[in-house]
């Protein structure tokens, strides 16, 4: 089968527009929605416990708006206290309660990494967001 030229050039294209726009989407300047897909609650000297973010208490959605700098999740709404961005990600941390928290966001694919910890234990949960 004899390759196209013009077909090759615009799946170029196609493929470097659509990583430009995914990236675009996770910059920032968007408020986006996440959904909490895995999680794992730690207790010292233990191993760690995997399942479903709702069966550990943890909100199944979170929206995060940077410009009011603000993490919300369909009970309560937490503050963004530092936020960091690099080529790679955006490192945002707050306190909620008698945890202090860290959220990871994948600037490329929108994953997020968000980890929970007091003196007594520590929730991992891993997810996805989506511009809204």
């Amino acid at each position: 089968m004899k390759k196209n030229p013009l077909r090759i050039a615009l799946t170029v294209i196609f493929c470097f527009a659509s990583a430009a726009l995914s990236a675009a989407e996770f910059d920032g300047n968007k408020p986006l929605l996440c959904a909490t897909i895995d999680a794992h609650a730690c207790d010292p000297g233990q191993v760690c416990e995997r399942a479903l973010p709702a069966d550990l208490g943890a909100p199944q959605f979170l929206r995060i708006d940077f410009a009011k700098k603000t993490v919300s999740g369909p009970q309560r709404t937490t503050q963004i206290r530092f936020m960091q961005t690099d080529q790679n990600q955006i490192l945002l941390q707050g306190t909620e309660f008698s945890f202090g928290w860290t959220m990871v966001l994948d600037r490329e694919d929108g994953s997020i990494t968000l980890t929970l910890v007091n003196r007594e234990d520590a929730l991992v949960l891993f997810g996805a967001c989506t511009a809204m």
